[in-house]
């Protein structure tokens, strides 16, 4: 059965102040207070110890990547969707990526044990360093990548969501793209919130939808899920990919599909996934408001994702046993 909201999030919420994050709960942003330790290019160190310069040209242009990867039971969960999306992000910046994912991996791992995190989130970033105009004569790598850790973020379920459009630009060579150049959805997410809601929908030039600020969007009819399509301009997140690649099992189909705001007024259930907070109700889009959420279709596709987190963490901790 699942558990009530308040229960669930009370229970994250003990993992949190176990790992010293400091969070503000309620309709207010939480503030995540990253843990102490780092990695930096390759080197554990506590975080007042890592440099960054303004001479590290990426870093003040936005010209980086960065994945948030869920950390579930002390692994960080489906490093390897995570790595594959890194890479086609990096080859579509024209960014270098000189990394090994094995190295990263257990850099990352090394890390999430230093600080001690059993459930919580870790970031990895990818600073191109030298590149446009305005650079120091500093000895910098091509590339420089960061690795923390922090807890999970606060949220309540049922979430609303108000519509912004012309938010996404389907067009752009450069959409779907998870840069650290990140200002329009922070700024987006805020107005939302400024306005009473939780999250903010955003649509397309085309008035379609494509993704929410930091989330992907799904809507159930008639036990059939849909979400947008990548051709949307939506990211292509991990637990979207997760979810498209298990659903069927569950007797759910899930499908790609284009979605316009009137689709989701005439939905039975609509949700929103996201790697810190896999899958959330939602109770209203712009005054259409969805009964009893979470319903029933979002709860058994939550409940399989959460069955495939634990066996996936079995594989990662027993590899002989999974090849049987």
């Amino acid at each position: 059965m699942r558990a009530s909201a308040h229960v669930r999030r009370g229970w994250l919420s003990l993992g949190y102040n176990k790992l010293g994050v400091c969070l503000s709960l309620g309709q207010t942003h939480e503030k995540i207070l990253i843990h102490r330790y780092i990695s930096h290019n390759g080197l554990i160190v506590p975080i007042e110890q890592a440099r960054l310069s303004p001479g590290q040209a990426g870093l003040l242009n936005g010209w980086g990547l960065f994945t948030t990867v869920r950390v579930f039971r002390g692994e960080p969960f489906a490093f390897e969707r995570h790595w594959k999306r890194l890479q086609k992000d990096a080859s579509r910046t024209r960014m270098p990526f000189p990394f090994d994912s094995a190295e990263v991996r257990s850099n990352l791992h090394e890390l999430i044990q230093r600080n001690d995190v059993r459930e919580g989130t870790a970031r990895i970033y990818a600073v191109y360093n030298k590149v446009g105009f305005w650079q120091s004569g500093e000895d910098f790598p091509d590339v420089d990548l960061l690795l923390c850790t922090a807890g999970l973020p606060s949220y309540r379920e049922p979430v609303r969501l108000t519509l912004c459009e012309h938010s996404r630009h389907a067009a752009s060579p450069l959409a779907g793209v998870k840069v650290t150049s990140w200002i329009f959805n922070v700024w987006t997410l805020q107005g939302a919130q400024q306005r009473g809601f939780d999250e903010a929908l955003l649509l397309n030039e085309r008035g379609e939808i494509a993704e929410c600020t930091a989330a992907n969007v799904f809507c159930a009819r008639d036990g059939r899920v849909f979400t947008p399509p990548l051709s949307s301009g939506c990211l292509e997140g991990v637990t979207r990919g997760i979810l498209l690649d298990i659903a069927p099992a569950t007797g759910i189909p899930v499908e790609e599909k284009t979605l316009r705001p009137e689709d989701l007024y005439a939905a039975d259930e609509v949700f929103i996934s996201s790697t810190n907070r896999s899958l959330i109700g939602v109770s209203e889009v712009e005054g259409h408001e969805f009964a009893d959420a979470p319903g029933p279709i979002t709860q058994r596709l939550e409940q399989a994702f959460n069955n495939h987190m634990i066996d996936y963490v079995s594989r990662i901790a027993h590899p002989a046993a999974a090849k049987l």
